[in-house]
């Protein structure tokens, strides 16, 4: 009696193998943009909870916190202009001046809601002053606005005379904008909400990845360039401004020099080392959010545990090489794996 051998069986043809499920968690772990920035945030928070119990108390959280929110808000700014190929580096000074502006306009007579209002239309007519010039007369961005750094700065100076002063405050109204608790922070992640969701889901959000991917293929398509990178820096002065009166609300004291080039320094390296490009055409809000939270919870760390401040400059510098070298490594293995 002959014994039934049983052919193996044939893969139908033009059907791809399964992938191992481990080769497909790592493939989908690579198409996250934030997912490396996301795990370090969380290393670090452990790391500096093990070696400090008090990290993740309710006070050092609201201090933290503080730390994470204005660098934030001002990276959603200018992650729409990196994204688009421009940048404004007097976004720290918009920061300084714009509860300065509040405060007068409230001094004035004004209200201090319509003083709020007054001061958020000065930044972003700040921010569209710079888009005019770099759009219009075809300066570059980083001399545009580090001419206006100067400038505002300078500005600043001059009608504050040097001298802090205090902020207006009207109950419901200072203690929305931060006056304690963890508001900040409140402000920040809905922002950052609200810009995801417009880069992302929007037509304003996609013509601006396009504008800083293709520049001449968006003209040539009927894209408003000038439109679109002069909104977003509009856009990123008003952000700047508001940022600045959070603060401003929460210290209860307006500082002519607050802010400043470290803040926007701490917003741009925020951006970068949540993943969005310097070359434009590609960037996360998201990724923001979480390059701050690592900023943050570097300086808070560092704080605690009575490390030189001076040490947490060198770690920027190194932080933003590193993300820099892991964000074109990731982008290529993206790339490969949307091939295959």
């Amino acid at each position: 009696m002959s014994a039934h051998i049983q052919k193996p069986a044939q893969a139908e043809p033009g059907a791809k193998a399964r992938p191992h499920i481990g080769s497909r968690g790592l493939s989908g772990f690579l198409r996250i943009r934030e997912a490396s920035i996301l795990v370090v945030a969380i290393l670090l928070i452990i790391y500096f909870e093990s070696s400090n119990s008090n990290f993740l108390t309710r006070a050092n959280l609201q201090t933290l916190s503080q730390f994470v929110s204005a660098p934030v808000i001002i990276a959603c700014g200018e992650i729409m202009l990196l994204i688009c190929g421009e940048i404004d580096l007097s976004a720290g000074m918009v920061f300084a001046l714009a509860p300065f502006i509040m405060y007068f306009a409230h001094n004035a007579g004004l209200p201090l809601i319509v003083a709020f209002i007054l001061a958020l239309i000065g930044c972003a007519a700040i921010g569209l002053f710079n888009g005019l010039v770099s759009v219009k007369l075809r300066v570059p961005s980083f001399v545009t606005t580090l001419g206006t750094m100067f400038l505002i700065n300078g500005f600043t100076l001059t009608v504050s005379a040097g001298f802090p002063v205090d902020t207006p405050t009207n109950g419901l109204f200072t203690f929305l904008m931060g006056n304690s608790g963890f508001q900040e922070i409140i402000w920040a992640i809905i922002i950052v909400i609200l810009m995801h969701g417009m880069l992302r889901n929007t037509r304003w959000g996609l013509h601006t990845i396009s504008v800083g991917g293709n520049l001449i293929g968006s003209a040539e398509s009927g894209i408003n360039v000038a439109r679109i990178k002069i909104g977003n820096f509009a856009m990123t002065g008003a952000l700047a401004g508001l940022a600045g009166i959070l603060e401003a609300s929460r210290i209860g004291s307006t500082d002519p020099l607050a802010g400043g080039s470290p803040m926007m320094f701490l917003a741009v390296a925020a951006a970068v080392i949540g993943g969005t490009s310097l070359m434009g055409g590609s960037g996360t809000i998201i990724g923001g959010l979480f390059g701050g939270l690592v900023l943050g919870v570097l300086q808070d760390g560092f704080t605690i545990d009575g490390i030189n401040a001076f040490t947490f400059n060198i770690i920027i510098g190194a932080a933003i090489l590193i993300a820099m070298v892991f964000n074109i490594h990731f982008a290529r293995l993206r790339t490969m794996r949307r091939r295959t």
